[in-house]
């Protein structure tokens, strides 16, 4: 993620799928007893997406929100925030877990698990994918920053006020950072890989990643991907202010994500989930899935530099990997949407990484971040802004970066400042980066089906 802290102010190309589509044809995603040649490396694309969001449930909201330069960002509602520095959040309100899902799922669980479940519903939904028995070529990788934290607490106060006794059996397994992957599993019948990236702010890019390489190598089928957290908690807060990571804008809290403004001061916490359906192209195009994207790279790296500041070198690492895998030079990438966090570190090293990896191709990129209007989802970020990118692509439309008027020297690329911009867009990349040095980045592009 990138900021100043206390502890340091220093900061082949894949062959297509060779197999007859005829084949695909008479491979039953409910049997799933054919395996594919783990040699071929397979196509993925995205046919379905959910998400829960600070500026709005479900994908439609989502989308029409960013690209009217929208933010959700307020004032904290579920605390009084008064005795924090910090006393503003991306929080996702007028949200009813009953409303999408049983109310023995409900009490069971943290809201993280649940916002999971309902992006995955949503994301299942868009994709008509009918997961038919028990499907073993169905997986699921759902990343998470911190998982549980809130459920953790509040057990925590029923064991001191109240006694061992009162502790519920529901309390462990509601909060393990693995469970959204295995509720999402459960609810949907889906018995392949399952996974859950705790890489903090990359957690979700790194999901995706991670069940894209699945798909690849032929290990499975279908994939939900994604990331979900719920960490608007009074510690939370605590614990990010001590690091001097968020932002203190509280006057107008609209306007206090402003990735690459020179006026930026940290980040906005806040909360959500993203989930996308991936699947192999032969098989999506057997059962006639809607396909609005192709995921073409993925790169994954580690600084070895610091706890929380980010480090330049690995990021242009991770991004050269990530082109690299996608058999694609710069010049064929027409958007980025950035990691862009609102911290004077973060934006500064990011914009630096594109320079250094783009060369003179950097200053005619479209580069911008959607946490502008989200503020920063931590595991879920990469997942909701993978379908930002993808959206982005499908309909030609780059969402902007809200908030931008004092230019910063120091970040000089083109951020798509303030409004969205309607372009067309062969390639994008969407980067995350995380404390421990995870890099985290993925490469989409327009889906070309024959």
């Amino acid at each position: 993620m990138g900021i100043v802290s206390p502890f340091d102010t220093t900061c082949q190309r894949r062959q297509p799928a060779a197999r007859a589509l005829g084949i695909e044809r008479r491979r039953l995603l409910s049997l799933g007893r054919e395996r594919p040649d783990v040699r071929q490396i397979r196509r993925v694309v995205v046919t379905g997406m959910g998400i829960v969001s600070p500026v709005g449930v479900g994908v439609e909201a989502f989308w029409t929100t960013i690209t009217a330069g929208i933010s959700g960002i307020a004032r904290i509602s579920k605390f009084d925030p008064s005795p924090f520095p910090s006393q503003i959040a991306g929080e996702v309100r007028d949200f009813d877990p009953l409303v999408y899902l049983p109310r023995r799922d409900v009490v069971r669980t943290d809201r993280f698990i649940h916002y999971a479940l309902v992006a995955a519903n949503e994301a299942i939904a868009g994709a008509h994918l009918k997961i038919e028995g028990s499907s073993e070529r169905v997986g699921v990788s759902i990343g998470t920053g911190m998982g549980g934290i809130p459920w953790v607490l509040s057990t925590y106060d029923v064991l001191r006020q109240e006694g061992a006794a009162a502790v519920s059996a529901y309390a462990l397994p509601g909060l393990l950072p693995n469970m959204a992957a295995g509720w999402v599993s459960m609810r949907n019948g889906a018995r392949g890989p399952i996974a859950s990236a705790t890489t903090a702010c990359a957690a979700g890019n790194q999901a995706i990643g991670d069940a894209f390489r699945m798909i690849q190598r032929g290990e499975v089928d279908v994939m939900l991907a994604g990331g979900t957290d719920a960490l608007i908690h009074p510690l939370v807060i605590a614990w990010f202010s001590a690091l001097r990571a968020l932002s203190t804008y509280n006057v107008e809290p609209s306007r206090a994500s402003r990735p690459f403004d020179k006026e930026r001061d940290g980040f906005v916490l806040a909360e959500g989930a993203g989930v996308l359906v991936l699947e192999d192209l032969e098989f999506a195009l057997a059962r006639g899935a809607p396909i609005h994207a192709e995921i073409a790279g993925y790169g994954l790296t580690a600084d070895a530099y610091h706890p929380t500041a980010s480090s330049k070198e690995g990021a242009v690492r991770a991004m050269r990997l990530a082109l690299a895998d996608a058999g694609l030079s710069p010049h064929q990438v027409d958007y980025i949407n950035a990691h862009g966090t609102s911290t004077p570190l973060n934006d500064t090293n990011e914009t630096n990484a594109i320079k250094e990896v783009f060369g003179p191709q950097a200053s005619r990129l479209a580069v911008s971040s959607t946490k502008s209007m989200t503020g920063h989802l931590m595991g879920a970020a990469g997942a909701v802004e993978a379908i930002a990118t993808v959206l982005a692509i499908k309909h030609g439309l780059v969402p902007p970066t809200i908030n931008y008027h004092t230019p910063d020297a120091e970040c000089d690329l083109d951020y798509v400042p303030n409004r969205a911009r309607t372009t067309k867009i062969g390639a994008a990349l969407s980067n995350s980066f995380a404390f421990g040095g995870t890099n985290a980045i993925l490469v989409f592009r327009r889906a070309e089906v024959d």
